[in-house]
């Protein structure tokens, strides 16, 4: 995940607090949601190998490790440094997956945005591709980059890691 000269977005900007579909929510990723997080994490820890190819993660992750990953994620969102939203059913009985978007060092870019929905939801309705489009098209409705990246879903990985980073 990239790292961008403070702040990631302009300080005028409104942080779009919830999109809501049909089927699901994207709200802030709190400490609030630690066990049905964790527990949507573990489940579909093979699958975050395929987001992450190059990180361990969530192997080995305990329920602390996790407490403290939703503690970052939600100062990050507070602080607008990076943006972590759950996908959670309507009822907020289970998160569904997340989404990330966050700053870059990738030259021609401005944002890096992950996403990902969880194993068993690829039997009902929700699939990776589903999210992406409904991400996709938020992102482009309503943040204000002109170039988000998609890491892993709209460019390929071994692409991703070979584009130039930004000068500093």
């Amino acid at each position: 995940m990239g790292s961008s000269t403070y702040p990631f977005v302009p300080a005028d900007f409104e942080i779009p607090s919830v999109l809501e579909t049909e089927s699901y929510r994207l709200r802030m990723l709190t400490i609030n949601d630690l066990v049905k997080d964790f527990d949507a994490v573990i489940s579909s820890s093979e699958k975050l190998k395929e987001i992450w190819p190059d990180s361990t993660w969530p192997s080995g992750l305990t329920l602390e490790e996790n407490l403290i990953d939703l503690g970052w994620h939600q100062r990050e969102f507070t602080k607008r440094r990076s943006f972590a939203y759950t996908v959670v059913a309507l009822d907020e009985t289970k998160v569904l997956g997340c989404v990330y978007i966050n700053p870059t060092i990738k030259k021609d870019h401005d944002a890096e945005v992950y996403l990902w929905a969880r194993t068993s939801e690829h039997k009902t309705d929700l699939t990776d591709e589903q999210l992406m489009t409904t991400v996709e098209n938020w992102v482009a409705q309503e943040w204000p980059f002109l170039k988000p990246a998609f890491p892993g879903k709209k460019i390929p990985w071994d692409v991703w890691n070979q584009l130039e980073e930004a000068k500093r």
